[in-house]
């Protein structure tokens, strides 16, 4: 069925785990575990190619693929050996893509435009194209999303930033014919997706949900990016949305639900989540659960990006455009129709067939 070609637009953390995915999944004989779908839309992850790479660091511009995921701040775990991958990380646009929190970090430069970005997402055969951006880059993530409109090139928005939600960039994709897939990735087995389940069985046993928190704490730039107040507005919204997308019952007001982040560095990579919830039982009897869970942050992230960019050229292949609802749904916090895993599931198969 031919290769995903994958662009990459952030070198950060989640972009190291998901180059290193590719090597530790892609080689012969690999064993799957860990993989949620090591076929997916009729693709296997040796079928997923590297073909470009932008960053505003200059300790990672110029320097290639393989090489730059492992260039400071990047604290990923290291759990396969790269290859080199021909693959240069070109010089993007810088924008709002640095916030003050971490601008003492790197040495920010990307004087690149739309239509030079977008040229080169052609010249290397770039058909999907996923946003690493950081938390709260809005204007950055707009100029990639029209980059990939004038190359011809799905978007995977992995970041919080509105572009899916958006009915006006949901339109201008389907009607370039293109699928979008957003906002805001789920992690394969992360905070969300816990809080959310527990959400889930409360509601289908008739527990009533009165309040819930989830306290986030980790190492990485993400937590450091979220550390500016005005950054993690747009993270609170998508993971309160994410925590209660798909379950019955209603939303809560918002002085019942609270998410915060908390900048720890020796946690590095990793992320400690703390959550609790606090419901009506039979006779109005308390119930409150809470939970502890530590996780390596950007490697949880980095199976569903191999979905999400399967499937998004399966998308390609069938002439599916716009936004893609059930993909988004299945994988995002934020999709602009959100869903239950099983609808979900439910609506991939009927649009794709078997091999979704």
């Amino acid at each position: 069925m031919g290769t995903v070609n994958v662009g990459i637009v952030g070198v950060g953390n989640c972009a190291s785990s998901l180059v290193q995915g590719v090597a530790f999944y892609g080689a012969e004989g690999a064993d799957p575990a860990g993989l949620p779908n090591p076929v997916c839309a009729g693709y296997s992850v040796a079928d997923v190619r590297f073909t470009s790479a932008f960053d505003v660091n200059s300790g990672k511009t110029g320097r290639d693929l393989s090489e730059a995921i492992w260039a400071a701040p990047n604290n990923a775990r290291r759990f396969a050996d790269v290859p080199p991958l021909g693959v240069p990380v070109t010089e993007g646009f810088l924008g709002d893509g640095v916030g003050h929190t971490t601008a003492g970090r790197i040495d920010a430069r990307g004087s690149a435009g739309v239509e030079e970005i977008a040229e080169r997402l052609r010249a290397t055969g770039t058909a999907v194209l996923v946003n690493f951006l950081p938390v709260g880059s809005p204007r950055a993530t707009e100029l990639y999303a029209e980059a990939a409109l004038l190359a011809g090139c799905a978007f995977v928005n992995c970041m919080p930033s509105v572009v899916a939600r958006s009915p006006r960039w949901a339109e201008r994709f389907r009607q370039a014919g293109l699928p979008l897939v957003g906002d805001d990735l789920k992690s394969q087995f992360g905070s969300t997706l816990v809080h959310h389940a527990l959400l889930d069985t409360l509601a289908r046993n008739g527990v009533r949900l009165r309040s819930t928190y989830q306290l986030n704490n980790g190492g990485n730039m993400d937590f450091l990016n979220m550390q500016d107040p005005e950054r993690l507005r747009s993270k609170q919204a998508t993971k309160a949305q994410g925590m209660a997308g798909g379950t019955e019952g209603g939303a809560l007001p918002a002085a019942a639900v609270h998410v915060g982040a908390e900048y720890i560095p020796f946690l590095e990579d990793r992320k400690v989540a703390f959550i609790r919830l606090e419901g009506s039982a039979f006779g109005g009897t308390p119930l409150e659960i809470e939970l502890r869970m530590t996780v390596d942050d950007s490697p949880s992230a980095a199976g569903n990006v191999l979905d999400a960019v399967r499937y998004c050229r399966l998308a390609l292949d069938r002439g599916i455009s716009g936004v893609f609802d059930p993909v988004s749904a299945l994988l995002m916090k934020a999709a602009p129709r959100p869903m239950t895993e099983d609808a979900a599931l439910g609506e991939l198969l009927a649009l794709t067939g078997p091999q979704a």
